[in-house]
């Protein structure tokens, strides 16, 4: 459980933190904040004012840093997006959109009715 400072954060209070801090030792867990790739749990400790031996722990920082917005990276791939960024999509659009998408030279249908029709004839 993080602690009651670091669980009352604001993405402002968090902001504001990441310009105050400097550079930190390479970490799994980053954040991009104000074009800035920064260590998240240092990042959430920093802008909460408690020591280094909190008992937040990564997991944690992270899933504050998300649930106030920003995008969450884990060794350079995006794991969580800002949900206003995120457009919402019609599955059976996405579904019609990709219709034929494997037509043409190699069609996998087409090629998997020809193998049935030969297992038949055999």
């Amino acid at each position: 459980m993080p602690s009651p400072k670091v669980f009352a954060l604001t993405r402002e209070e968090i902001a504001a933190a990441a310009q105050r801090l400097g550079a930190t030792r390479p970490a799994k867990w980053t954040v991009m904040v104000n074009g800035r790739e920064l260590a998240a749990r240092p990042l959430v400790l920093e802008a909460a004012g408690v020591p280094p031996n909190d008992p937040t722990n990564s997991h944690q920082a992270v899933a504050i840093l998300q649930d106030r917005g920003f995008d969450v990276f884990y060794e350079g791939k995006v794991v969580g997006t800002n949900r206003e960024n995120v457009p919402d999509v019609n599955a059976e659009d996405l579904i019609r959109s990709m219709r034929g998408c494997l037509k043409g030279d190699y069609d996998l249908v087409a090629d998997r009715e020809r193998e049935h029709r030969i297992e038949k004839e055999r």
